[in-house]
């Protein structure tokens, strides 16, 4: 089903437009990129953080634009238009500000949306809320990481949280193919860009808050304000909030309204769900809980404290919608780990291998911490750092390496348009004995020489690529997959 609104009724909440020549121009596609501009695509020309889409509207009227919204300015003011070849122009204020609520206007939906923000986790959770509704018979969808749509169907996502109008595009499709649930991670990122502006969440569930993307945002501070305002600026009708987390903690003494969940100690907020008692065993994880919905039994096939927290936020979430608490406790043991989430690979007589996206230093503190439990041997870590991101969060990342694991292999991951050498050189900064860290920038041979070294009763960490299936260098991207070479040096076939 395709969705038609005439660019007058589309543009109503911004400008009147009452040229007759308007009249019988209808909107049925928005689109942000030129190259993609097909015979009666809507362009909209706004100015991104590093290409400014108006120099290409010659380029999608060529291409086939019935029309063009485009940013004002002051050789353009707002609600003036002009024609090109015949082509409306009109042009909007702050238009950046306004693409939530104008995808919104064409691209209509009936789910309900849950969206998931914090430095780790969002993709676990989303797809542990997924899975979780799709056991209890309703269908749900999810927008994020490792792909948006049914998690038996991912579709790769360029960005963990897409444009705005992309975001809208996408969720009216989920909704026409059935899905009464999406859950979306939220990025930092898409929030201060506004791109969910527009999105009215019946849940947001706020994970933790650790050292990430201050490249983009300069300081800690910025960075939990971003993540604070989808609570504050952003239409969100329960909230979720991790109590275990500093930052968490700090925002529900200032709220009485939120879910406050937490591990450790039981809360005293009027909705609250929190663990009695946390098991780990090879098996998974056994949580004794109580709280605002009474006590309850919870037996998920999942690894680590950290998962725990997750599986809890999920709950709790679920929870806050009206689910039945018995229900969902019935069907926690079918709940299955996400792909390349501290996942295993494993075959008689050689190491265990965990792959997970642990890419920051907390993330690789909490995974080494929740692998150590399960370790009667060495624990290895293999890991890198980005190139072209934050810098400082390179011997941190190190130091907690070589603090948790036995032994530390230093790879490549990602350098981008830097030298490889030169980020292992700033990651080496943080170890008190560098010299004891093995350096292999092929990450296949890291991976086999962990695997040749190690004992059958070790585990190996392979952290920071996760699901991701590529290797991006200075002049190319190239295939690439811990999974798959977890799978080849283990002599694993699918």
């Amino acid at each position: 089903m395709v969705n038609t609104i005439s660019l007058m009724s589309l543009l109503s909440p911004w400008v009147a437009l009452e040229d007759e020549r308007l009249k019988s121009v209808q909107v049925c596609e928005l689109e942000l990129d030129s190259r993609k501009v097909k015979k009666g695509t809507t362009f909209v020309a706004v100015i991104g953080h590093a290409v400014d889409g108006r120099s290409f509207i010659a380029k999608a009227i060529e291409n086939g634009a019935n029309a063009v919204i485009a940013e004002a300015c002051t050789q353009h003011p707002h609600a003036s238009f002009e024609f090109h070849k015949e082509v409306p122009v009109i042009y909007i204020r702050e238009l950046n500000q306004s693409l939530s609520e104008l995808a919104g206007r064409l691209y209509q939906c009936n789910s309900q949306f849950i969206a998931v923000t914090g430095t780790n986790g969002k993709t676990t959770i989303t797809q542990l809320i997924a899975q979780w509704i799709n056991l209890l018979g309703q269908s749900a969808a999810v927008m994020g990481t490792t792909g948006n749509g049914f998690l038996s169907d991912l579709q790769p996502a360029a960005n963990t949280t897409g444009s705005a109008v992309d975001i809208q595009k996408t969720l009216s499709t989920l909704s026409q193919q059935g899905a009464e649930y999406t859950a979306l991670e939220v990025s930092s990122h898409g929030l201060v860009q506004g791109r969910v502006k527009a999105l009215d969440f019946s849940a947001g569930v706020f994970t933790n808050l650790s050292r990430d993307h201050l490249d983009y945002h300069g300081t800690m501070e910025e960075y939990a304000q971003a993540k604070l305002s989808l609570f504050e600026q952003h239409q969100c009708r329960h909230a979720i909030i991790n109590a275990d987390d500093e930052i968490g903690a700090q925002w529900l003494q200032g709220t009485t309204e939120a879910v406050a969940v937490s591990l450790r100690t039981p809360q005293t907020h009027d909705k609250a769900l929190w663990a009695e008692q946390v098991v780990y065993s090879d098996s998974g994880i056994a949580v004794s809980l109580d709280g605002y919905w009474g006590k309850g039994e919870l037996n998920v096939p999942l690894i680590g404290a950290f998962n725990a927290s997750n599986v809890m936020l999920a709950l709790a979430t679920l929870l806050a919608l009206g689910f039945d608490k018995e229900a969902l406790l019935f069907c926690a043991d079918k709940l299955q780990p996400v792909i390349g989430r501290m996942e295993l690979f494993q075959t008689p007589g050689k190491a265990k291998l965990v792959v997970d996206y642990a890419h920051t230093p907390d993330a690789l503190e909490k995974a080494l911490s929740a692998l150590r439990v399960h370790c009667d041997g060495k624990l290895w870590v293999i890991c890198g750092c980005g190139g072209d991101r934050d810098t400082g969060k390179r011997p941190m990342m190190a130091a907690i390496a070589e603090q948790l694991a036995d032994r530390v292999i230093i790879s490549d991951d990602n350098p981008r348009s830097e030298d490889p050498t030169l980020i292992v050189k700033d990651m080496l900064k943080g170890m008190q004995k560098p010299e004891s860290a093995i350096v292999e920038h092929d990450r296949f041979n890291a991976v086999r020489l962990a695997v040749e070294s190690a004992g059958e009763r070790d585990i190996i960490l392979l952290a920071g690529k996760g699901h991701e299936d590529y290797q991006v260098l200075r002049d190319k991207t190239v295939h690439y997959s811990d999974r798959e070479s977890s799978m080849i040096v283990l002599g694993i076939t699918e």
